[in-house]
């Protein structure tokens, strides 16, 4: 790499459209039947030509993020031999233990950026389109086994993520959304939400998920779908209640539901006006909470490294 060359890498927001936990294997892991989108808002990580290797937080919400060997930057970092010499800054606008993947994503674009870093890549310079396939190198293989989540957010695409995280299928057809994303500032962990969770062995989605003419449609599929983790949560954290009673009294608002393990939630609206209108109300009824306005779908072209 150049000695002026440095790498910015967007990390998207992961959300569980549906959550389906279909059963538990008997090494503990969680089996999942899960419809995953990406928004737009982002952490995003800087890597620099450095002397000796640096991993700095910052960001508005770096307070919550640990900078030291619990963070998944660093154990992608130390896979790459060409890291020692580098800097790594993480800007943090995800808040963490939210069920918005925002470690796995961070963990991701540590990825990307690195591979471009340990290929050279230079300013103006095109990425090939499997540059990024895991199973291509030794160091994409290692992934799953940092995070089951790190995977799907590799390509920050539409995906199906089925079995424990390692079976994924590109899905195409699913209308524009524009979403609301409300966290109330309370951090939740995983095992304990899975933990509450009773029954492990539940129906899956259907086989095929549809192409959908209209954002109607679509809504009224996923009504007819889960996140079985939701009311575990909500038992754990009741502010997720309030919150998806909050969007489904709104008339702007047409379906709600929480992401992942929680507490994040998300409202659909039909189109990006809607939810601007609802989204000022929302941030005047919660202050003190993380509340943004996303497209959702695919963020692959938002994920790619930009070499500058």
């Amino acid at each position: 790499m150049s000695q002026n060359v440095s790498y910015h890498v967007r990390a998207p927001a992961k959300i569980n459209l549906t959550l389906h936990v279909t059963g538990q294997r008997p090494d503990g892991y969680h089996i999942l039947d899960s419809l995953v989108v990406f928004a737009d808002v982002c952490d995003i990580l800087t890597i620099k030509r450095s002397h000796n290797f640096s991993f700095t937080v910052k960001g508005t919400e770096a307070a919550g993020t640990p900078a030291n060997d619990e963070n998944l930057v660093l154990k992608v970092a130390r896979l790459f031999l060409e890291a020692q010499n580098l800097s790594l800054v993480l800007k943090k606008s995800l808040p963490v233990s939210s069920g918005i993947g925002g470690g796995s994503a961070d963990a991701a674009a540590a990825f990307r950026g690195l591979l471009c870093h340990s290929h050279g890549l230079l300013p103006g310079e095109s990425i090939p389109t499997d540059f990024f396939n895991l199973d291509q190198t030794p160091i994409g293989r290692r992934l799953f086994q940092l995070g089951a989540d790190i995977p799907v957010c590799v390509m920050s695409q539409t995906m199906r993520m089925r079995g424990i995280g390692e079976n994924l299928k590109s899905v195409q057809g699913l209308p524009e959304m524009w979403a609301i994303l409300v966290n109330p500032r309370v951090a939740i962990s995983t095992p304990t939400v899975f933990k509450k969770l009773t029954e492990k062995s539940n129906p899956p989605m259907p086989d095929n998920i549809p192409k959908f003419k209209t954002i109607e449609c679509f809504v009224s599929w996923l009504a007819a779908q889960r996140n079985d983790l939701e009311q575990p949560a909500m038992s754990l954290v009741p502010e997720i209640k309030q919150v998806i009673d909050r969007f489904n009294a709104s008339s702007d608002c047409m379906f709600a539901r929480m992401s992942g393990s929680g507490a994040t939630c998300f409202g659909l609206y039909a189109n990006k006006a809607r939810a601007m209108a609802d989204l000022q109300k929302v941030q005047r009824e919660f202050p003190n909470w993380w509340v943004q306005n996303t497209f959702l779908g695919s963020s692959a072209s938002l994920a790619m490294p930009r070499a500058t």
